[in-house]
Formats: C-alpha cells, structure tokens, sequence
C-alpha cells in the first residue's frame, strides 16, 4: 500500500533565505546548558529527576507510570519513561566537554538500568527504547561499556513482547489483553524503535529489525492523514491485523495535530530510514517536516496543538521544536537536493537560536532546567509552561549537532 499525502511543500519565505547566524551564539548555548548541567551533578548523581518541572526546578523523581513502580515513594527512584533523558544529557555533556566525571555518573546510572531492566521494574510500556537507547546504547557506543550492551539487548528483548505479530505493531501501554489499550500503536514510538535496530545489528538477529520495521510501515499507513498531520494513537484489531481508527490522549482532539507528535515524526521517521533506508520513510520525514515549519509561529517555537497559532492564547511547547530541530538536521543528512537540504537546515538554525535567545533558562539563575516554557499533558494541566526532561534533552542534542560532529545515539 502506498499513501498519498497531499503536502503544502516549502511555503515558508523565511526559511528559503540562507540563514546569517553568528555560529558563536550556539557555543555559548552549549555554555550556559553545561553550566545548569554540572550545578546538577551534585543531586542526581545516582538519582533521577522528575519528569517536568514545578516553577522551572526539577526536584527527585517519585512517580512512575504505574501506582507499583515505586510503592515506597523512593526519592530519586529510576521509574517512570523520562529517566534515560536526563543520562542522555550526561552522556553528551561529556562528548561537549571531555570531561570524566559526566562518565562516572553516566556508569553509575547504567548500573541503575541494568537492575531496571532485570528486576522489570515500571517497563510494562514501550518507552524502553527511551530508557535504553539513551543511557545504555549510548554508552556502549562511546566507551564500549559491556554491562551497558547487555542491559539495552535485554531491554530491546523486553520491548519485543509488546509486539502484536497480526497488527505489526508494538503496543504502546498496558497489559497486552488490557481491553482499554490492546492494538494501540502511538507515534511516539517511532523513536523507540531504533533499540531494536541497534539490537539486529549487535546481535545478528535479524527479528528485532523485521518488527521494528514492520511497526514503521503501520505507522507510515495509518497515523498520518492525507493532509500531512498526524494522529496521536491508532487502534488496530489485535487478532485480524485490521485498522480500527486514530484518537488523541495529548492532543487537542481526535482530528487535530498534537505538535510533539508530529515533531516525533519527523525525527522518527528519518531515523527509521537510517536503518532501513527505505525512501518512503525519508519522504514522510520531509512530508510532516513542511506541516510542522507551516505552523511555526513568529517566534518558530510552535503551541502544543499544531491547531494554534498566533493570537490563540494557547501555551507554547519548545519541547516540540526542539525535538524537530534534531529530527531536521537529521534528514538534511541523507537529501540529496540542495534547495530542500538548505531549507531544512536553515529552519532547524533559527529555530535552535530561537530556543536559546526566548526560551532557554539563561536567565533564570534559580532553574535547574535547560528549556523552558514547555507542556507535558495540558489536558491534564499537568506540566504546562514548564521545563520537562526530554525537552532539555532534545535542545542540548540539537546544540549538539549544530557546533560539533555527532554520531547516533538513537
């Protein structure tokens, strides 16, 4: 089956003009992201910071994703989808600096997923992909470190029981017969799958590929609409294969576009490509990329609906650009046409200094947080116009690709 989507393309001005950006504004980000970084070390050295801010300041992690995760309220516990985030940020912060002691915490918090992953402590989710890629794929691939291969091979082995052989998808939460979550599949799963392409490469087991790619041709069908959005979660009938029908948890509504979703898309899709190359996917990249940059707003920090724009009144979520921005300098890697590759990128530079100059913490000298002015769950108001963990991770990522030569974690 093939999709037609039909796409707005490049429409944007401001992006066809080579951008004029002083590349020094972006050492200094990395400056001032490093500085709030290192003020953390002290705290959450074996510890885990919570998923989102409450006025701009992370404190210890509590809450998982289930009431059992962390039955004793233990401060600090590694519970929860968001933890490998904050070991992400560990992890380039030593390939920023060179610096060991990010390492030695970074150790520290492997041996922490290691017994996650081994007792299966709150990994009843297919997020384990955020957990493992970040934290221990990643530090295998920087210091060769054993302990961290194998607890993400575990990992990648764990998440594969979540996968629904007659759908070919990875069921996103609950119990695999939990009648409320069985057959569905979200986009923001596409970022969980490069730990099973990383496993079919360590490994030599071709399965964990075969599923993830499976799950990426799903959702190439079915979670994006002809008009370039995306759905948020799609049902599809455990027992027959077929697709039932798309709905939002996070968006504003079943029929709008949840903006992270659509930035985890863009970022998903390519990588995806990467591991398959399949062009399909690298199209559908650029496809929900020419969506995203339409809605930007003056600012380019986009709302958390794609529904809403200037003079809307609506919160902005800067964890969305920044998890674009990483998903475009991504694909400008892998196009081979000029005026496509510059636009992309000149989107993905004035947006990043964008986020540094209106949204970073630089000058919130009581914020242990790195982005700010982020969303979590506004339906739920929870999290709302506030710093949260994987918006930090995404944004120092993106410095990262722009001032310094970066391999793949994901």
């Amino acid at each position: 089956m093939e999709v037609a989507v039909n796409n707005e393309g490049m429409n944007e001005e401001r992006f066809k003009r080579r951008t004029d950006v002083d590349r020094s504004v972006f050492q200094t980000a990395v400056s001032d992201a490093m500085a709030k970084v290192r003020s953390n070390l002290d705290v959450f050295q074996d510890k885990f910071l919570t998923s989102s801010t409450v006025g701009n300041v992370y404190s210890l992690n509590v809450y998982g994703d289930t009431p059992t995760a962390n039955p004793d309220k233990i401060p600090g516990a590694n519970v929860g989808w968001t933890t490998g985030f904050w070991t992400g940020i560990l992890n380039l912060a030593y390939e920023l600096t060179g610096e060991q002691e990010y390492l030695y915490v970074v150790e520290r918090q492997v041996n922490s997923f290691e017994d996650r992953i081994e007792r299966k402590i709150d990994v009843n989710t297919h997020d384990i992909g955020f957990l493992y890629s970040l934290s221990c794929v990643a530090a295998y691939k920087l210091t060769g470190n054993e302990t961290a291969k194998a607890a993400a091979i575990r990992a990648a082995d764990h998440l594969m029981t979540r996968y629904v052989q007659a759908a070919g998808i990875i069921q996103a939460w609950g119990n695999m017969d939990d009648p409320n979550e069985r057959g569905r599949m979200i986009i923001d799963c596409l970022m969980n799958l490069p730990l099973l392409y990383w496993a079919s490469e360590v490994t030599g087991d071709g399965g964990y590929k075969d599923a993830a790619y499976q799950h990426a041709l799903n959702a190439y069908k079915y979670i994006v609409r002809e008009d370039g959005t995306t759905f948020h979660t799609y049902f599809f009938d455990v027992f027959t294969g077929e697709p039932l029908k798309g709905k939002t948890v996070q968006g504003y509504s079943d029929d709008s576009c949840w903006a992270r979703g659509q930035a985890w898309g863009i970022y998903g899709f390519a990588l995806s490509y990467v591991y398959t190359k399949d062009v399909r996917f690298l199209e559908m990249s650029k496809i929900l990329a020419n969506y995203f940059l339409n809605r930007s707003p003056e600012d380019l920090v986009v709302y958390w609906d794609l529904e809403f724009t200037d003079g809307s009144d609506e919160p902005k979520d800067s964890s969305s650009s920044a998890i674009a921005v990483c998903g475009l300098l991504e694909l400008v890697k892998h196009l081979s046409d000029e005026e496509e590759k510059q636009y992309f990128f000149n989107a993905a530079m004035q947006i990043t200094k964008s986020m540094y100059e209106h949204y970073s913490s630089r000058h919130e000298e009581t914020s242990n947080a790195l982005l700010l002015h982020g969303v979590y769950f506004k339906m739920y108001n929870h999290g709302v116009d506030e710093a949260n963990l994987w918006g930090d991770y995404f944004y120092l990522e993106a410095l990262t690709r722009i001032t310094k030569d970066w391999n793949l974690y994901w």
